[in-house]
């Protein structure tokens, strides 16, 4: 059975996932409106979960620690409430051989932009090297999705980031778009914050 996560827990999650956001990114990425992600964010400032501050024109979100704490467990809650940790847990096991793939490439790919890669490293050779965990990831996403919905939509981004690399390279590991580094490690920040984990 799949299970629906709560949207105040969804708001205070993306806070997390994505490091810090203002409320139009944090609702994009929660598909909720705008304006009751920032009422569950300015509630979970009032618990000191979040804080918000002036970045230029924009305020953004970000974790306090009490946050991370209390967000991992109400995360912990929902796995044993659902009762599908162990599950979790596997499909995680499964995702940590990719991991190494994608984190090793768009390392390989940040030093070829800094000039400091080795010469046998191109661009072709990178999207080449993460077509296959874009392809697995389709299934980890159904096999997590089959137990807790929230996990929908890193395939299609990640998927969509990558096809858009062929012809603007900054989509693999570009920190101003939703380039395939970012959504991969923001998928990585949500396993280990739903088992509790570590990096």
């Amino acid at each position: 059975m799949t299970t629906s996560t709560p949207n105040h827990v969804l708001a205070l999650h993306a806070v997390r996932t994505l490091g810090h956001g203002d409320g139009a990114r944090i609702a994009e990425r929660v598909h909720l409106p705008q304006p009751e992600v920032e009422e569950h964010l300015l509630d979970a400032a009032a618990h000191g979960w979040v804080t918000r501050s002036s970045y230029g024109a924009d305020d953004e979100w970000s974790l306090t620690e009490s946050g991370k704490a209390h967000g991992e467990r109400l995360l912990a809650a929902e796995l044993d409430a659902t009762g599908v940790r162990s599950e979790i847990a596997t499909i995680y096991r499964d995702f940590l051989p990719l991991n190494d793939v994608v984190a090793a490439a768009c390392t390989r790919w940040q030093l070829v932009e800094l000039g400091l890669g080795p010469q046998d490293v191109s661009l072709a050779s990178t999207i080449t090297a993460l077509r296959e965990p874009a392809q697995r990831l389709a299934g980890i996403e159904h096999r997590l999705t089959t137990h807790l919905l929230r996990f929908t939509g890193y395939h299609d981004r990640f998927t969509a980031a990558l096809t858009k690399a062929s012809t603007e390279p900054a989509w693999i590991t570009g920190i101003d778009r939703d380039s395939c580094h970012r959504i991969w490690f923001e998928l990585h920040e949500d396993l280990i914050a739903t088992l509790g984990l570590t990096r």
